[in-house]
């Protein structure tokens, strides 16, 4: 739900409310999200619980695919996109006002007194054009405080749009306790003019401290417009997780591989 309201002098004030999932909370409604944006020449401030700042300037693999398929890895400590976490703590974040094609913001959440996963994420876009084509430049990072070992998240993508034709390739890292991980992904979309939209993806994850430890990915997509406001989505995704005995922090269903064929409905009004 999302309220607006601009003020006399130029400001605008947007509350947005996210319901969670009822069930996960034994049928009490629990919120997602909830924050309250100010927004005006000096740029955006958003307070309340919302994503991290680097969140909007991500950009991966998955971007270019309508659908995410819906593969869970939870069960296993490697990265499934090369995006930067992101979470709905508490937090502050501001995002200065657009200057040409450049973008940026940073956001801080505060884990109370103790202080112990206090986190700053930061990020920023670039958008230019070059010979006919848009090019979009992204760089995300967040950093969160931990006991033994600060956890360093980033990622960076770079998107080429040249008429029907998009593609996108993005790199990450992820550094924590026992955690070396380095992500890449790559994406081509095509529009196709008659109301279908095809894409591709592929994304491989490995921890260089779980030697054998790797997540490889590699799926298509097909958008079709059935007419005005109803489209259909499917997408396929072929996936393999691997794990050995010196995974340690890797818990079950451990090592896993299959093929996930997902069909999506969507009606706009």
């Amino acid at each position: 739900m999302n309220f607006t309201k601009k003020t006399d002098d130029g400001l605008t004030l947007t509350y947005r409310y996210d319901f969670g999932n009822a069930i996960a909370d034994e049928g009490n409604q629990d919120v997602d999200e909830a924050s309250l944006t100010i927004a005006g020449g000096f740029g955006t401030i958003v307070l309340g619980q919302d994503d991290d700042a680097s969140d909007t300037y991500n950009q991966d693999e998955m971007d270019l695919i309508a659908e995410e398929p819906g593969i869970s890895l939870i069960s296993a400590s490697i990265s499934s996109s090369s995006s930067v976490t992101s979470t709905d703590a508490l937090k502050i974040a501001y995002h200065l006002p657009a200057m040409g094609g450049l973008t940026a913001g940073i956001s801080h959440a505060d884990s109370g007194n103790a202080g112990t996963s206090d986190a700053t994420a930061m990020g920023a876009k670039y958008t230019m054009d070059a010979g006919g084509a848009g090019i979009t430049l992204s760089y995300a990072t967040k950093q969160t405080d931990n006991a033994t070992k600060d956890i360093d998240d980033s990622s960076m993508g770079v998107k080429i749009t040249s008429g029907d034709i998009s593609l996108l390739v993005s790199q990450g890292s992820y550094e924590a306790d026992d955690e070396d991980r380095e992500n890449m992904g790559a994406a081509v979309s095509y529009a196709m003019g008659n109301g279908m939209t095809v894409g591709a993806f592929t994304f491989k994850s490995e921890d260089d401290l779980d030697v054998g430890e790797e997540y490889t990915a590699a799926g298509a997509e097909v958008q079709y417009s059935i007419s005005s406001g109803l489209t259909a989505v499917l997408t396929v995704i072929d996936y393999e997780y691997k794990a050995t005995a010196s995974n340690h922090e890797e818990t079950a269903p451990g090592a896993d591989s299959g093929t996930a064929t997902q069909l999506t409905i969507k009606a706009t009004f």
